[in-house]
């Protein structure tokens, strides 16, 4: 898409004509092209109570969305005088959240890429490894108390006639003096595809991961020194 650079300043500097600014005399405008083609703007508005003052760019995404939504393609902000200012950092993860990386932001001597001014942003994307259904499966709500004990156990199974890898979370960690009402399986683990796959879900709920091959023998997968009684530590093959 074609950015018209000097309409889209223009539309801000109109934008930062009514900005509300009377604690800071820093009044600030902003204009989006927005991947349909059309302009959506936004200027600071203070508040009495400093802190909840708004940055123009809060008016930009919410004109964005109460306007049909999308996604931002190219940004201008501008200061009093009409030049190019440079989001704070509150508003560049605004920014990258509504227009991503590619996302072009005025600048000079060039415009730069939201990557550019937020790199290895946290985004949604992040949220979506945590989440999503090709994400580890999360310790359930009821079991978060177990957290960091107890053992998980990985071993090798059978579906479909395909091997595949599974786990159990066992409560007992081999301590002396547990009790016998602390042992018993907390939870048991999907099929993954690989035995690393179904170590990673261990990990997220313990430290003390096993992992037991097909012929029975132990190996160490979890932090640290493999404990008595397991002699070698498991290797991702």
């Amino acid at each position: 898409m074609e950015i018209d650079w000097g309409s889209l300043r223009a539309a801000a500097i109109e934008a930062m004509r009514r900005a509300y600014a009377p604690y800071s005399d820093f009044p600030v405008g902003v204009a989006g092209l927005v991947d349909d083609g059309r302009v959506v703007v936004g200027c600071n508005v203070e508040n009495a109570s400093y802190g909840v003052g708004l940055c123009a760019e809060c008016g930009l995404v919410s004109s964005l969305h109460a306007t049909g939504g999308g996604r931002l393609v190219a940004v201008s902000c501008v200061d009093a005088n009409g030049l190019p200012l440079m989001p704070c950092g509150r508003c560049r993860q605004l920014l990258y959240e509504h227009g991503g990386a590619e996302c072009l932001v005025e600048a000079l001597p060039r415009p730069l890429r939201m990557a550019e001014l937020l790199p290895n942003a946290f985004g949604p994307d992040d949220i979506e490894k945590v989440t999503g259904p090709s994400a580890v499966p999360a310790v359930p709500a009821q079991l978060a108390k177990w957290r960091g004990r107890g053992t998980v156990f990985v071993h090798p199974d059978l579906s479909g006639g395909e091997q595949v890898w599974t786990g159990y979370w066992e409560r007992s960690a081999g301590s002396p003096g547990e009790a016998e009402a602390e042992k018993g399986v907390l939870e048991e683990g999907p099929n993954f595809a690989t035995a690393g796959a179904a170590v990673t879900w261990g990990l997220t709920r313990t430290p003390r991961v096993v992992v037991v091959d097909a012929e029975g023998g132990l190996s160490w997968a979890g932090e640290g020194e493999p404990p008595e009684g397991i002699g070698t530590k498991w290797e991702q093959s």
